[in-house]
């Protein structure tokens, strides 16, 4: 997939988050790169045999700081890595939305041990 479709296909998911959590999100920016850092991999705590999808940098809203001048939480979504694990344009789109999902929870601070005990990802 081309990287403005990909990137599109991004900004579809971000649009679809309902609005009630959208309205919190204030500071929230959503990047797309092809590939993670080294360091964002490492820092991330994977494995050799594992992906970076996405990845959430920022201070979670249960964590928030009074801050006028906070630079934005950043999440990035990793084209490279969910395009290698997927074998069609569908699967793209439904693991694109499941990333958005998964590093828009981190914003709210829920963090991987409560997902996957929630049965999630």
């Amino acid at each position: 997939m081309r990287t403005p479709e990909f990137e599109a296909l991004v900004r579809e998911v971000v649009g679809n988050i309902p609005e009630v959590f959208l309205r919190v999100m204030t500071n929230v920016d959503f990047l797309v790169r092809h590939q993670p850092l080294k360091s964002q991999i490492e820092e991330a705590g994977l494995d050799e045999n594992e992906k970076l999808l996405g990845l959430y940098e920022g201070f979670p809203v249960t964590e928030a700081f009074d801050g006028n001048m906070a630079p934005p939480d950043i999440i990035t979504i990793f084209q490279g890595p969910i395009e290698e694990m997927c074998k069609s344009e569908e699967e793209i789109k439904e693991q694109v939305r499941q990333t958005v999902i998964h590093e828009v929870s981190h914003f709210f601070g829920i963090s991987d041990a409560q997902l996957h005990s929630w049965g999630l990802y």
